[in-house]
């Protein structure tokens, strides 16, 4: 039997943006290796009509949208969602954010799996606007999606509350095992393998930031620390305190999209810092875990199932700044973390294991069969 999935809910690929187009592209390699006949659809800046193209086996449907930003992706969700409807076989969609939008596809019959990726409404960053539309559309995924995946135990109980169990298959995210790097690629940051650490993430209140670097920043540490991402500090009120707040051991190189670079900074790291409060599996968290790193991360029911009773946990700048004091000079505890880390990784968070029970649930769910 020939099987054909459509993919939306992402900006395309091969990935550019984030976890969800890194598995897209994962996914869709996967399953076309498998003999699937696999479509994504792909957002495009400019003007136009709909394009087509094939990329490794991987049918891509282009959809230019003029507008930037919020409102562009949601253009072109609805774009691709009114294309798909002309087109048969499965359908998986990535995140909710547009869910009312697939309630097409469920008055033609398509068969629709949903990624309700994590709560997005109660992300301190949106306003109530924007929680508003999350809130209604995580209510609309719920109930349009034929099936849905949660990513991590506790969304699964969160979606719970929404729909019968049945009804929500937990797969978590995937990573790459990165067992070696390239430690010339340290040397424009002036950093030196095994002493530094880095934080790897959106910018974002919601994400600790302001607490982990004051909290390394409090005294000399004779230690790096590495904060990766976008900052703005003339336009942003946030990232101006977190910059101000840092001592002149935080290196600030702004946002690295090379991968080999990043596997670096993560493969040769003393510490990952993970400072998100809200999400399910977080892909920057699998992927240090894949690396080796030893973990300190903020203390909530997310991270501890990702990573597990190995890594130091901080609820407040005062307790992270107190596994900084013990564990940069406590090298046989660091190993141990970073082991137990690794073997976490491995024992639920390859691509080879995500990728085989996302194939047999669409499998489960391909209509006709």
């Amino acid at each position: 039997m020939e099987y054909k999935l459509s993919i939306l809910g992402v900006r395309g690929i091969p990935a550019r943006h984030g976890g969800f187009e890194t598995f897209t592209e994962k996914l869709a390699l996967f399953l076309v290796a498998k003999g699937w006949e696999v479509t994504v659809y792909c957002q495009e800046d400019g003007e136009g009509g709909v394009w087509e193209s094939n990329w490794q086996g991987v049918h891509r449907v282009h959809i230019p949208v003029k507008r930037s930003g919020a409102v562009g992706t949601v253009v072109f969700d609805w774009k691709a969602t009114c294309h798909a409807l002309s087109k048969d076989g499965l359908f998986l969609t990535l995140g909710y954010n547009t869910a009312i939008f697939n309630f097409m596809q469920r008055v033609k019959g398509q068969i629709n799996v949903i990624n309700m990726d994590g709560v997005e409404w109660r992300r301190d960053k949106w306003g109530l606007i924007a929680k508003t539309w999350f809130w209604l559309n995580e209510r609309a995924g719920c109930w349009i999606g034929n099936h849905l995946v949660a990513d991590h135990p506790k969304i699964k109980e969160h979606l719970a509350t929404r729909v019968r169990t049945e009804k929500i298959t937990m797969i978590p995210y995937g990573g790459e095992v990165v067992n070696s790097a390239d430690a010339n690629l340290l040397t424009p940051y002036g950093i030196e393998a095994g002493n530094f650490s880095v934080i790897i993430a959106r910018p974002e209140p919601e994400n600790s930031f302001l607490e982990m670097v004051r909290a390394f920043s409090c005294k000399r540490r004779q230690h790096k620390l590495v904060v990766l991402g976008n900052f703005s500090p003339d336009t942003n009120d946030f990232h101006r305190q977190v910059m101000d707040a840092a001592s002149d051991e935080v290196i600030f190189p702004g946002a690295i999209y090379e991968v080999a670079v990043v596997q670096a900074l993560r493969f040769f790291s003393r510490f990952y810092l993970h400072g998100h409060r809200v999400g399910g599996t977080n892909p920057s968290l699998v992927e240090a875990m894949g690396a080796g790193c030893a973990v300190i991360a903020h203390d909530n029911p997310f991270n501890r199932w990702v990573v597990g009773p190995s890594a130091a946990y901080f609820n407040d700048e005062s307790t992270c700044s107190a596994h900084f004091d013990l564990l940069l000079t406590d090298d046989q505890t660091t190993s141990q973390m970073k082991v137990a880390s690794y073997e976490r990784f491995l024992e639920c968070f390859t691509w080879d294991r995500i990728l085989h029970e996302y194939e047999k649930l669409l499998v489960h769910w391909y209509p006709c069969k």
